[in-house]
């Protein structure tokens, strides 16, 4: 399913987890690009997380479920997030600083086109990073840490980041948080107490929080895109969905 704006795929979790795996089946020649957002809650789950998943699904969740193949903790996705997924060949000049470094111009980029919209974000350094210590009750969840190049308004987590590195390609990933999630369904999804879902709030923010009222979906996406397109040229067939 698509929006109105021919660069942004209104999907469901899994389906966007099943394009990452499709494109990373065959080598990757050029760049690839999918912005998306969703159109119910679901949780994407890390690699290493599937006895949490397990115990989700026997829990009889109420939204999606699904399982990404890079690290991590659980995402919430939901109309609230617009997420990129950006394909690179591994050879990319984006690249070659290692894997920390390759986050580093999607964290500045996307922080770039926050500050523009008066939301006072900044990409977290590595030695920033350093001396934000993380609430070890919530390293299961994704918004609960912090990593280089995130991004954050104050020390509060507005953008998550993610890294997929295999053979044919590398995939970059992206999380913002254009709405307030609603921590409570994931807490409850994972069975987890409602202190955790406060403390996800705290150490989080939104678009929304900071500027009184969500942006548009349609009009992030286009934005983003823009400038996407001019780090790393155009981006053959944008919005299909295999």
């Amino acid at each position: 399913m698509h929006s109105a704006d021919p660069h942004l795929a209104v999907v469901g979790c899994a389906e966007e987890q099943r394009w990452h795996e499709a494109l990373l089946e065959q080598p990757v020649r050029e760049p690839q690009l999918r912005l998306w957002t969703y159109r119910s809650p679901g949780v994407v789950f890390g690699c290493s997380q599937a006895a949490l998943l397990a115990r989700a699904r026997r829990g009889a969740a109420r939204c999606e479920l699904a399982q990404r193949r890079s690290g991590g903790g659980a995402v919430l996705t939901g109309p609230w997030m617009l997420s990129t997924s950006i394909l690179l060949p591994p050879d990319h000049r984006l690249l070659a600083g290692g894997t920390v470094t390759s986050y580093r111009w999607l964290g500045a980029l996307i922080a770039g086109l926050l500050r523009d919209m008066d939301v006072p974000a900044h990409a977290l350094a590595p030695d920033e990073a350093r001396r934000t210590p993380d609430d070890p009750a919530l390293d299961w969840a994704c918004f609960g840490g912090l990593s280089p190049w995130e991004v954050v308004v104050g020390r509060r987590k507005i953008v998550g980041l993610a890294q997929l590195r295999r053979r044919h390609g590398v995939l970059l990933t992206s999380g913002t948080l254009l709405a307030r999630p609603d921590w409570e369904a994931l807490c409850a999804v994972v069975d987890r107490p409602a202190d955790d879902a406060r403390a996800l709030a705290v150490a989080t923010t939104s678009c929304e929080e900071q500027l009184g009222a969500a942006p548009l979906v349609e009009s992030f996406a286009s934005a983003l895109h823009q400038m996407l397109t001019d780090v790393l040229g155009e981006f053959p067939n944008c919005a299909a969905v295999a």
